[in-house]
């Protein structure tokens, strides 16, 4: 399920006063200075505690009796996750599993716990408006690489070629390093002469890939574009496609890690 779709599912959930939501927003970033010696070890074991403590001065049975197979769940996800945390963890959960979402994020989150009748999205939402499902179109002549990200999460990666002598743009599922004076049958071209023929066709190569960009984007549900690359490739990338372009920064970046491209853009 799409993230912005799974946070309208949550703000329409509602339980009743003994069945509640358990809600938590959890700082693991171990670049954090607050965070070097594992402090979020202690928040999660104080932050359990407290809504338990709670629920046993309360003397409500059944609520306690739900909030602590809740506690189970959110502990053993937290044990089993333990070696692959990235920056935070987004958690909602009830004891009948009629709720239960989790997820590990890239992004550095403000530690807070809820049990109440309803999830509470309010930093989830924000997250996403801050980082929202993204495609990334970095372009270097007759090269383009597409990252798709969403809240500081990358996605997918796809890899586009030009074979100049045949103006078609080929697809590649992995990483592929492309030779930008290659022509037909693997033959070298002079630098000289391949920048003489990108000159001349630029226009019209980035109008043969643009639809597929378009394609993608439509077919993701991108909700923001950016394109990242040289004045000239850029701007004419941007010209060519059809959908909005939120962004075009002008830098060469196709080489660079994903993680530093969601940098740059997001900051």
């Amino acid at each position: 399920m799409e993230l912005h779709e799974e946070i309208r599912k949550l703000e329409n959930v509602r339980k009743d006063s003994t069945n509640k939501v358990f809600t938590m927003y959890l700082n693991t970033d171990p670049s954090d200075p607050e965070q070097q010696g594992g402090e979020w070890k202690i928040h999660l074991k104080n932050g359990l505690r407290n809504f338990e403590q709670y629920l046993v001065e309360d003397d409500d049975k059944e609520e306690l009796k739900n909030f602590q197979l809740v506690q189970q769940k959110v502990e053993k996800y937290v044990r089993v996750n333990e070696q692959n945390f990235r920056k935070g963890i987004i958690l909602f959960a009830t004891a009948d599993e009629t709720v239960w979402f989790a997820i590990r994020v890239q992004l550095r989150l403000k530690t807070e716990f809820f049990w109440e009748n309803a999830p509470v999205t309010e930093q989830f939402k924000q997250l996403y408006a801050s980082f929202p499902k993204s495609g990334v179109i970095l372009v270097q002549q007759d090269q383009v690489k597409v990252v798709e990200a969403e809240i500081g999460d990358i996605l997918d990666t796809a890899y586009y070629e030009l074979d100049i002598e045949t103006d078609h743009w080929r697809q590649f599922t992995g990483p592929h390093k492309a030779d930008a004076s290659m022509g037909k049958g693997g033959k070298s071209l002079k630098q000289d002469e391949f920048q003489d023929r990108y000159e001349a066709n630029k226009q019209r190569w980035y109008k043969s890939i643009a639809p597929k960009l378009d394609k993608r984007a439509k077919d993701k549900g991108w909700e923001e574009i950016y394109i990242i690359g040289e004045s000239d490739a850029s701007q004419e990338i941007r010209a060519q496609m059809n959908k909005p372009v939120d962004k075009v920064i002008q830098k060469n970046m196709l080489e660079h890690e994903e993680s530093k491209v969601l940098e740059e853009v997001f900051g």
